[in-house]
């Protein structure tokens, strides 16, 4: 299996013959652990190696804060055992179809060093349609503090509008921004 955005590409073998000793449900567990991690590491080294690149869909600097977004299938994360921390988090994941993971990493531009402490929050909508506005709660991955949240986000034809709102520990002003998302099509 491979996975590749933006120029990262990811590798991971399961090997059949540790699946066949699964049961079905063991299996579909056990991948969707290791698409879990495939993500994770992917968004993790994506952040940690473009901090410095100039503006994209998915990067943008603001005030001297580069501001990095990250939109996961909900599904990969339900594949951890209920004890583990990401299967837990913000609630839990949401019952039903076309929930999404909205991840946003902070960062200094001129240093590189990564923001904490920050209050975020995403306002989510399709164009031209009402949305959800929700706090992004600081968790911890790969030993760094990345802020998120589920939201429904259904296939369409239209892209989605991610607002994020960032404030900062003792800095006065608010940062705004806003990313288009549009899901990948098969």
């Amino acid at each position: 299996m491979k996975t590749e955005r933006s120029g990262v590409s990811v590798k991971a073998n399961v090997s059949e013959a540790s699946v066949k000793d699964d049961s079905p449900a063991e299996a579909k567990t056990s991948y969707l652990k290791v698409l879990l991690r495939i993500a994770v590491v992917s968004i993790a080294t994506l952040l940690a190696s473009t901090a410095f690149a100039a503006d994209s869909a998915t990067h943008k600097v603001v005030h001297g804060v580069a501001i990095y977004l990250g939109v996961i299938p909900a599904e990969m994360i339900l594949g951890h055992p209920k004890p583990h921390i990401e299967a837990e988090m913000h609630g839990g994941v949401p019952a039903g179809k076309h929930q999404y993971h909205v991840l946003v990493s902070l960062f200094d531009a001129a240093s590189g060093k990564r923001i904490g402490g920050a209050k975020v929050s995403a306002r989510v909508y399709e164009i031209n349609r009402a949305g959800t506005q929700k706090k992004l709660e600081p968790m911890l991955i790969v030993d760094t503090i990345t802020y998120g949240n589920y939201f429904n986000m259904p296939a369409t034809n239209n892209p989605y509008r991610i607002q994020v709102r960032i404030e900062l520990p003792g800095v006065a002003d608010v940062i705004e921004t806003e990313f288009d998302y549009q899901h990948a099509r098969a």
